[in-house]
């Protein structure tokens, strides 16, 4: 539950269990007092007729008919005066308005022996009588031997009860409904503060913080970071924390840019000499070739062989570190959103000529491609696409033995173009699987030459594919290797060059 309904629901919850609990006490303090005030009238009327008719009369004329004569009887009265061993009779009276034999009910002789069975003299009960309901009765005894049994009902206090309790309910719902309405307003209010700060956090995590140039704008509003509130408070300490993040993450962009200048400058200050030593080194080949040509090989200089192998290793390693330059360099420009020519590109036509470029690489692999007949049209830049396709394939072809099957697909697929490659070779090792694409990750710790490339192929290919708009993952066990890259196929836009 939300933080608002917990508190709305723990204050309703107490209140209504006070209400609950003074709703009792107050039930049972007024019965009490209803049931004291029942047992003085009972009492009263049957101590006034027994002083003032039975005892003035003679035992023989103490009847109900002749103590109707001198008293007024209260509506709903009951009384019985008699003897119970020598007979007794009873009325309860309905009210005083009409005549004696419409107004009264004569108490049968069961229920004489009912009543006089129960209340002991000069003790006060209830009986229930059927067809009169329930009494509080009282019994006295004159000083001629006639007991004067009077009672009254107790249907006005169940009455006054029953009332009472009503009120008390709707009372307890109306209140409670207006506590609730009252109390969510409240906390609605005192809360507006926090929402502030969850809306501001959300838009903060909603952007993307982890490349490029970031600057956080959102802040929480100054009305709701006050920091004389408890809720304000929270809402200055998140504008202070995203002070604090934003310096951080416009240091981290600088560091960024500087790092990227630096892999610029230096590739661009690498290529000069590397063309040099590529240069020189083949017109010494050139030379040397010419001269051994010219010379008997039986009187050749040793030296010649010697020279020539030296200048051989030269020139594969100054084409080596050249191609490494040229990948560090396409990475950093990539990386700037630079190096990319869009235009519209048929990748089924690419991976066409992506697999007859690799195929007479590695004769001894088993070559296959799976394209459709329409073109599959992606807005991209045709060198760069051309680069993914024989990366992948050279990434294949170098990771498996001889006998491998490889298979290039294209496929269009909702509104993607998607390439796949795929080979049932070996697999990928799981301990570098996550960082297969990250730079210079090589399967290979020795980096030895024949076991691999420089660790850059997987890196620039994902970069190429960011840089269109689309993703690359990878999937792998022993004999199920596929690489599937997809690009949005619809145009857009291309981006400032």
């Amino acid at each position: 539950m939300s933080l608002q309904t917990r508190l709305m629901t723990a204050v309703i919850g107490f209140v209504s269990l006070i209400l609950v609990i003074v709703a009792i006490i107050t039930s049972a303090t007024l019965g009490s007092t209803l049931e004291q005030q029942l047992d003085d009238k009972v009492k009263g009327y049957a101590v006034t007729i027994r002083d003032q008719v039975v005892e003035r009369v003679a035992p023989s004329d103490a009847t109900v008919e002749n103590i109707l004569y001198r008293i007024d009887p209260v509506p709903g009265l009951l009384l019985s005066v008699g003897s119970p061993v020598a007979g007794a009779t009873g009325v309860a009276f309905h009210d005083n308005r009409a005549e004696l034999s419409n107004r009264s009910t004569t108490l049968t002789s069961e229920q004489l022996r009912q009543l006089y069975g129960t209340v002991a003299l000069g003790t006060q009960g209830t009986i229930t009588f059927d067809g009169l309901g329930s009494y509080r009765v009282f019994a006295t005894t004159a000083s001629n031997g006639v007991v004067v049994v009077t009672g009254l009902p107790r249907d006005e206090i169940q009455n006054q009860l029953t009332q009472l309790l009503t009120v008390i309910v709707l009372a307890t719902v109306g209140g409670l409904i207006l506590l609730a309405l009252t109390t969510a307003v409240t906390i609605r209010v005192s809360l507006r503060p926090l929402r502030a700060v969850a809306a501001t956090a959300t838009r903060v995590a909603n952007q993307q913080l982890d490349r490029g140039e970031v600057s956080i704008t959102e802040r929480v509003p100054p009305a709701e970071a006050d920091p004389r509130t408890e809720t304000g408070l929270v809402g200055a300490a998140l504008n202070k924390l995203l002070d604090h993040v934003d310096v951080s993450l416009a240091a981290r962009q600088k560091n960024e840019e500087r790092m990227r200048q630096f892999v610029a400058d230096a590739s661009h200050e690498l290529r000069t000499p590397l063309a040099s030593i590529r240069g020189y080194s083949e017109l010494s080949l050139r030379a040397l070739r010419q001269a051994d040509a010219a010379t008997d090989p039986a009187k050749a200089p040793e030296a010649i062989e010697g020279t020539t192998s030296s200048l051989e290793r030269i020139q594969a390693q100054s084409l080596r570190m050249t191609r490494l330059v040229e990948d560090l360099l396409l990475l950093a420009r990539l990386d700037e959103g630079r190096e990319l020519v869009y235009s519209n590109v048929d990748l089924a036509q690419l991976a066409l000529e992506g697999l007859s470029d690799a195929r007479p690489t590695a004769p001894e692999h088993h070559w296959s491609i799976e394209v459709p007949d329409e073109p599959v049209l992606i807005l991209g830049d045709a060198g760069r696409m051309h680069q993914v396709v024989a990366n992948l394939l050279a990434n294949a072809r170098a990771h498996t033995p001889a006998g491998t099957t490889v298979t290039l697909s294209v496929a269009r697929e909702g509104d993607d173009a998607v390439l796949r490659v795929h080979d049932d070779g070996p697999g990928i090792d799981p301990a570098i699987r996550d960082e297969l694409f990250a730079r210079f990750a090589r399967g290979d710790t020795s980096r030895a030459r024949q076991t691999g490339g420089t660790g850059l192929g997987l890196a620039i290919v994902k970069a190429i594919v960011e840089g269109h708009g689309g993703v690359i993952d990878v999937t792998s066990e022993p004999g199920d290797t596929t690489f599937t890259v997809r690009i949005p196929s619809a145009p857009a836009p291309a981006p400032a060059q």
